[in-house]
């Protein structure tokens, strides 16, 4: 799930790191009112009328607290703290108060236009409907009106969107932050971040502990598989047109230059990229022999979020794509297999009874479905709509499949033999009793920081529910949802710096070195190339800024002693705020 429609609100959710602690005593204040607008008005885009907010004022209860928009602005583009701010920023060090005018003055790159367009869909209205009960206007009224006002209005205004913009643009002369919702919230997200930060040293510890264990590497060099291998090859484009679902699409070929029949890839991109987003991938596959095929899914590709912000689209994508994307990859596959018949191009040259699928956040639900993971609406009912305490912006996406007819939809096939999950969005689309039911081999990916498809709830518990005898589980430690996608012609909204995270070009040429020995172990049944797949391998090839860990099994166990500890940190918060509101 490319989700760059919402990338805008990455960047206040990207300080949100699995090692970020929840706010402590000393900057209480300025904390909760900046992390509940980066969570709340950049994750959601920003705007608001000539009206214009004059303070943000932080409730809890009866009491309340409240800041002086002109000092957060004057702040802001001068750095001078006046006695109104000064009361809470004494608390704050020098880097949050660095990120606070971050924070306020950095421009999202969406007119109004596109900030509607958004806001109007499904998704965005559940987004504004659960922002609506933290931010809200001056006489506690929830806030879904206003904020999308604000946000359209700033992103129309000359000085562009911004946090600060979005503030004085608000259609009410108070800004209220419901302190109770934002604690519940604070609470639920310090739950994720403890339990992530168990499960992320856990695998971390079990991969360097089975480093160095058999199999070993054997004088294997590290620096080969990143390499390019040795076959050239073209790249060809075919136009499919499937007309009993009314779908014309286009992929790319990649085709090694050998007479012989090679093992076939697909690779399925991700919400809002396109086939050029892994050209990078598929060239390197190819280069090592491999066929690959990278489908366009048109429902959900860089054309369709164009359609949208240009106003030419009402919704972010179908519900139907759960079901078209990996029917794009059946009808690919059994043109291929026609050409493979009828043109002497393809004529003997693809094996497609030997199939891999690599796909990246939507698309790695598309490869589980591939696998034999069906979609199970009994889980969705279960968690959709998504409450506002649960901090997984991909179950957005997933709750659009509650819409769809509920059917037995008959989406794997036999032809795949191995696929690799990069960001998969998964956890309630398919769920346990659904992930446990495929039986090829399965590669998911995770990056700690990914804000989009937050790595534990939608990797690693997942992996730990397949019961596939050969499953890896991969963790790019600093890793975001955007690490391993490569650079498109078609890219739609820039996604910033901060969002991507460090070192996009290492984290590609992670995934270019494990997938050449993957396929080649389970769809090539080259088996020689399996001592790659080790913590040996992973720890050799693991480079800071992004360290790398691999393990094939995982048991995750909760820790009563963490609970205990976030109800005594909410409980000494609220302590705090009623003896602020106590004194003078």
């Amino acid at each position: 799930m490319n989700c760059l429609p919402m990338s805008p609100a990455i960047p206040g959710v990207v300080r949100l790191r699995p090692h970020a602690r929840v706010v402590s005593k000393q900057s209480i204040w300025l904390q909760i009112a900046v992390g509940c607008l980066s969570i709340g008005f950049i994750p959601t885009l920003a705007a608001r009328p000539s009206l214009g907010a004059e303070r943000l004022t932080i409730s809890y209860g009866i009491a309340a607290r409240s800041i002086a928009i002109n000092s957060l602005e004057t702040y802001a583009r001068t750095g001078k703290i006046d006695d109104d701010l000064a009361a809470y920023v004494q608390y704050a060090g020098k880097e949050q108060l660095n990120l606070l005018r971050q924070f306020l003055l950095t421009p999202i790159p969406l007119n109004a236009v596109a900030v509607s367009q958004f806001l109007y869909t499904p998704i965005g209205k559940r987004l504004l409907e659960n922002l609506g009960e933290v931010v809200q206007q001056g006489s506690r009224i929830n806030g879904f009106y206003a904020i999308r006002a604000s946000l359209i209005l700033a992103a129309a205004d000359p000085q562009g969107l911004t946090l600060l913009n979005v503030l004085r643009k608000f259609p009410s002369r108070a800004i209220s932050i419901d302190l109770v919702r934002s604690l519940e919230i604070a609470g639920s997200f310090q739950r994720l971040v403890n339990q992530t930060q168990q499960a992320i040293a856990l695998i971390n510890k079990q991969s360097s502990l089975n480093a160095g264990t058999p199999p070993t590497l054997n004088n294997i060099s590290v620096t080969e598989l990143p390499r390019p291998g040795k076959f050239s090859w073209q790249k060809r484009t075919i136009i499919l047109n499937d007309s009993s679902r009314e779908r014309i699409f286009p992929a790319d070929i990649y085709l090694p230059n050998v007479s012989s029949l090679r093992p076939v890839i697909v690779i399925s991109h991700g919400l809002g990229s396109d086939r050029n987003s892994f050209a990078y991938l598929a060239e390197y596959l190819a280069s090592y022999g491999f066929v690959v095929a990278v489908p366009e899914h048109p429902g959900s590709n860089a054309q369709q979020l164009q359609a949208l912000l240009g106003g030419r689209a009402a919704e972010v994508t179908s519900p139907k794509e759960f079901i078209d994307r990996p029917l794009d990859i059946k009808y690919l596959l059994d043109q291929l297999s026609s050409l493979s018949q009828s043109d002497p191009t393809y004529r003997g040259r693809l094996n497609l009874e030997q199939v891999g699928v690599v796909g990246q956040s939507f698309g790695g639900y598309t490869a589980l479905a591939l696998a034999g993971a069906a979609i199970d609406f009994k889980q969705l009912e279960k968690n959709c709509p998504p409450s506002p305490d649960v901090l997984n912006v991909s179950l957005l996406l997933q709750c659009l499949a509650t819409d769809l007819p509920q059917s037995k939809y008959n989406l794997s096939d036999p032809r795949v033999k191995a696929v690799i999950a990069i960001n998969p969005v998964d956890s309630s689309i398919l769920g346990q009793a659904s992930l446990s039911q495929i039986k090829i081999p399965v590669m998911m990916v995770a990056g700690s920081l990914d804000t989009v498809a937050p790595a534990l709830p939608e990797q690693i518990q997942p992996f730990t529910w397949l019961r596939t005898p050969n499953k890896y589980l991969v963790l790019i430690n600093g890793g975001t949802h955007f690490s391993v996608i490569g650079a498109s012609p078609n890219d739609t909204v820039p996604v910033p710096e901060q969002v991507i995270g460090p070192s996009p070009a290492l984290a590609q040429r992670y995934i270019r070195a494990l997938s050449v020995p993957y396929f080649q172990t389970y769809v090539a049944n080259e088996q020689s190339y399996r001592r790659y797949l080790s913590a040996d391998y992973i720890n050799a090839l693991s480079q800071e800024p992004l360290p790398l860990s691999l393990v094939q099994s995982l048991s995750l166990q909760g820790s009563a002693s963490t609970a205990t500890q976030e109800l005594t940190t909410v409980s000494k918060l609220e302590s705090v705020l009623l003896t602020e509101q106590a004194s003078p």
